[in-house]
């Protein structure tokens, strides 16, 4: 079964029970990526409608036209698109809000306030990152990282347990983020997700592709 039929399976049983009844939430997140996914449209494209994308690509130098197109792809197709960290940039494409990493987390209480409508995501690896996120006024947390994966390499997975007990734990709803895939998500069944979000896990092949495509590219 494809990863985005479980995350729908998560989010049918956690996100009615964890989600503010005027808002619904996505059951899976695409995250873009310089690196590892330099071009995320035909992932993005791929996606099931409800769906989401949260456009990171941080520093990037055609960030705001990728922003530009990923908006338009994402309304024409009926996807969510979260800018991550810049307001201004989520204004002018007429994002669907925004994504802040843990460390920015506390300036998501001014777009909770400007913004009402927006959903509003933030990163989160700890308990206290968890209330920190909740006192921001975060619609819901990504919670990383549950399995081992290249985008954090230097940390230690949670795995499914203590990502369940987190969970347990949250004031918000928590997405599964890091190493989750086809395989894994399976193990998050009972954890209280709400659903995923992944960047190769979502983007299959083709993320591998660009990925070994970049690395050749670097060394040649």
């Amino acid at each position: 079964m494809k990863l985005t039929a479980l995350a729908r399976q998560l989010n049918a049983r956690h996100a009615r029970r964890r989600a503010a009844p005027t808002r619904g939430l996505p059951p899976a997140l695409l995250l873009t990526d310089g690196l590892r996914l330099p071009d995320p449209e035909p992932a993005a494209a791929a996606l099931p409608r409800g769906s989401a994308v949260v456009l990171r690509h941080d520093g990037h130098p055609e960030r705001d036209r990728l922003a530009l197109r990923l908006a338009r792809l994402c309304r024409a197709r009926g996807l969510l698109l979260l800018v991550a960290n810049d307001g201004a940039l989520a204004r002018r494409v007429g994002a669907d809000g925004m994504h802040f990493s843990e460390r920015l987390g506390p300036r998501a209480a001014r777009w909770t306030g400007l913004k009402p409508r927006w959903l509003i995501t933030i990163a989160a690896h700890s308990r206290p990152a968890l209330i920190a996120a909740a006192r921001a006024g975060a619609d819901a947390v990504l919670l990383a990282p549950v399995f081992a994966t290249k985008s954090h390499v230097a940390s230690s997975p949670l795995g499914p347990v203590r990502f369940a007990a987190l969970v347990r734990a949250s004031p918000i709803p928590a997405y599964a983020l890091g190493g989750v895939d086809a395989r894994s998500v399976r193990r998050l069944k009972n954890s209280g997700a709400v659903g995923i979000a992944a960047i190769g896990g979502l983007a299959g092949a083709g993320a591998a592709d660009q990925s070994v495509d970049r690395v050749k590219a670097a060394s040649a």
